[in-house]
């Protein structure tokens, strides 16, 4: 035993779990001893079940806190620190292997080809260089081309398991609201499947990506990842689409791995240069061509739309936006702040004087979030307190800059709007453009 190498996994609930089932699972040199957890609320504490883990953990492997790591390398002798967790400053990373270095253990960042699996069927990747890019909308204009190319889609989101069972989250498949309803899904997890279900496209996702590929390729011509955060494809893309903010320039060469989704990309898309300014699109282009020239460009507009946007005028309101994009991903704001300037609301509420519980505990982690309530919603004790602050704020209407139906699941007991968002049909056509070439399509339809 002498010769099996000692690991602690530092993730969040998704990257680590995936790296541990390509690399460390039924691997007899090496002997994972702990995950850490960071960024999501509650997560640590749980087990990574032996269901999961495999015959060489017929206990499961703990998971616990991020401060705890010191005292978790000393306590097993561990041999290897593997950073397995997204979006985060390059410093950060580096203060991670001080750290771990300082206490003994050599520090590991695992690259695409140890933890890409190969698909049977063409693998489409949406990526970004930071959360809140416009993955999401530029997701559904992918898969919006290929089925007008007449090609079965499937989309596999980067995984959300937050619940206490991570078994029963081992391959999911989600096509209804009834799906969610029985997934006990997240509201983070419905931002991202909603919007597809509400197109009549099936959602993967999970723990073990192994098996969900598997099970998407019977029913797929085309794999779509959707990627979440700014982390690298779990499968090995045909085409590399990457999102990058102009409203965060330079951010792109600055976070861990949305540089390396930048380095690795076919395309790149500059998102958002409708509100952006002349100089931070320009910024983001000449990094891009600096650290991949080979990379084709497309500038996109996020065409932000209200139905019965009118109503906003003159009047004092509530912005309510994803709450990742604010909290980790460090944006200020997001479409619903657009929409409420765009149609000349008298006022934008402060709600952190409202906020209660773990609402206000965000407010006071992430001081750059000011005059938007991000939807945070990781349990049920957390969305009832998301509502009690939605109930306590003073305003006339509230927008709601979400990707899904936030009143699906909170009661918001004022008028509200929903604010959507789109990629342009410009940038639309250029990408199809891409994707019917690389893919052999034949001639685009008309």
């Amino acid at each position: 035993m002498s010769d099996v190498k000692k690991v602690i996994i530092m993730g969040a609930a998704g990257r680590d779990f995936h790296n541990f089932n390509t690399c460390f699972r039924d691997n007899p040199q090496y002997k994972v001893v702990a995950f850490t957890a960071n960024q999501i609320p509650d997560i640590a504490g749980r087990k990574y079940p032996p269901q999961l883990a495999g015959k060489l953990y017929p206990s499961g492997i703990p998971i616990h806190e991020e401060a705890e790591l010191p005292e978790l390398i000393r306590k097993h002798g561990a041999d290897e620190v593997v950073f397995s967790y997204s979006d985060v400053q390059h410093v950060h990373v580096m203060h991670q292997a001080s750290l771990s270095n300082a206490c003994g253990a050599n520090f590991i960042l695992l690259g695409a080809r140890q933890t890409m699996i190969k698909s049977s069927k063409p693998v489409i990747a949406v990526c970004a260089v930071r959360t809140g890019c416009g993955k999401s909308q530029t997701s559904r204009r992918v898969l919006e081309i290929l089925g007008k190319h007449g090609k079965k889609a499937v989309a596999i989101r980067h995984p959300m398991p937050y619940g206490q069972d991570l078994n029963t989250q081992r391959c999911n498949r989600f096509a209804s609201y009834e799906d969610l309803d029985k997934g006990q899904c997240t509201i983070e997890e419905r931002e991202e499947y909603e919007s597809h279900i509400d197109r009549g496209n099936v959602v993967y996702a999970g723990v073990d990506y192994g098996d969900i590929l598997k099970a998407a390729e019977k029913e797929s011509d085309v794999i779509l990842w959707d990627g979440g955060n700014n982390d690298i494809p779990f499968y090995k893309p045909d085409l590399h689409v990457v999102i990058a903010d102009p409203h965060r320039p330079g951010h792109e060469v600055l976070y861990h791995p949305g540089e390396t989704n930048l380095r690795m990309a076919d395309v790149v898309v500059i998102n958002k240069v409708n509100t952006a300014s002349h100089e931070g699109i320009e910024e983001v282009r000449k990094n891009c061509e600096r650290i991949n020239p080979k990379a084709k460009v497309i500038l996109a507009d996020s065409v932000v739309g209200v139905q019965g946007g009118e109503a906003i005028k003159g009047k004092r309101v509530l912005v309510i936006e994803d709450g990742p994009t604010l909290t980790h991903g460090e944006m200020t704001y997001g479409a619903a702040h657009v929409a409420a300037r765009q149609y000349g609301a008298a006022e934008i509420v402060d709600p952190r004087p409202y906020a209660v519980g773990s609402i206000k505990d965000t407010f006071a982690k992430y001081t750059h979030v000011k005059d938007v309530l991000p939807a945070m919603g990781y349990g049920d004790t957390q969305v009832k307190e998301l509502q009690k602050t939605i109930e306590k704020v003073p305003c006339d209407l509230v927008l709601v800059g979400t990707p899904f139906d936030l009143a699906r699941i909170v009661k918001i007991n004022k008028p509200m709007l929903k604010v959507t968002y789109e990629l342009d049909d410009k940038a639309t056509k250029s990408l199809e453009k891409i994707i019917v070439e690389k893919l052999s399509l034949g001639v685009a339809a008309r």
